[in-house]
């Protein structure tokens, strides 16, 4: 299994069509923030004569920005066994002494380890733009939690997208799958619209939706620090109205979903879908 993970994290790493294609949902979301929908957030009324909007707004989208990120990198790093199956490479694998079980495992293994890798990659990089227009670095702490989010979220990324890969045939089918997924995460993941401004219904649909949970952690942790210096002294029910509206606290229906149960979302999801995953992958073996 470690043989097989070595060779598809260097196949991986080697192509960097597969690394930058990864990332690209990423940049398109810092380029629309950027020239679109930056302005139009920062001119609220209610940010008016206060410190650190910019910092705060910023970390916003960057929170988001790495939710989204875990999975499209996850997409980018399974892709590769979506390809060995079309050009019959795993059947060179499956016919060898390997345990059939230690190939699905070093896909798995791979595939979480790129998908971290360049999500934390995202993260400095996410760090290096908040910091150069004006945010301050975040603490140790801030860090940690980070960190310990995204390995969560990159755990529940890489389950769904082996899933999604488990009933693929062909690289070709795989692309159209990374197409749809890629134009989508940025509304799933309540970055182009927060999720609090939804309809109502549709809220409830994208709750169900790891990212937006992993999103929302994020935001509640690299927000807490500027959020602080720009909501000093307001009243509880703006500050409560501002987080429900943004997606920073996400709500099933009137109810708040708390951080535990988003935490729970991811650890959940990735469980669940990392087992039919492997029944599907069983079942095709038979």
């Amino acid at each position: 299994m470690i043989a097989l993970f070595k060779r598809n994290l260097k196949v991986f790493l080697r192509d960097r069509s597969s690394v930058f294609f990864s990332l690209l949902s990423v940049f398109i979301i810092i380029g629309l923030y950027a020239l679109f929908l930056g302005d139009l957030m920062l001119s609220s009324d209610i940010f008016q004569g206060r410190a650190g909007v910019k910092w705060m707004m910023d970390s916003w989208l960057m929170a988001g920005v790495m939710a989204a990120g875990s999975v499209t990198t996850a997409l980018g790093a399974m892709g590769l066994m979506a390809e060995d199956k079309e050009r019959k490479i795993n059947m060179d694998f499956v016919s060898s002494p390997v345990k059939r079980g230690e190939i699905v495992g070093g896909y798995i293994l791979s595939g979480y380890v790129i998908s971290v890798l360049l999500t934390l990659v995202t993260g400095v990089l996410a760090t290096m733009y908040i910091v150069a227009r004006g945010g301050q670095l975040p603490g140790l702490a801030t860090v940690a939690q980070a960190i310990g989010l995204l390995l969560l979220s990159g755990f529940s990324s890489t389950a769904l997208v082996l899933l999604l890969v488990s009933f693929m045939k062909s690289s070709a089918s795989f692309s159209i799958i990374s197409t749809l997924v890629g134009t989508l995460i940025g509304f799933l993941a309540g970055v182009y619209v927060p999720v609090g401004q939804l309809p109502g219904a549709v809220a409830n649909v994208v709750n169900f939706i790891p990212a937006s949970h992993s999103s929302s952690l994020l935001r509640q942790v690299m927000m807490a620090e500027p959020a602080s210096q720009v909501f000093a002294g307001a009243p509880g029910e703006m500050v409560m109205g501002f987080r429900r509206a943004m997606g920073v606290d996400l709500y099933f229906g009137g109810t708040l979903i708390s951080p535990a149960a988003s935490l729970l979302v991811l650890f959940g999801s990735g469980t669940l879908f990392f087992a039919l995953a492997t029944l599907n992958l069983r079942r095709k073996k038979k």
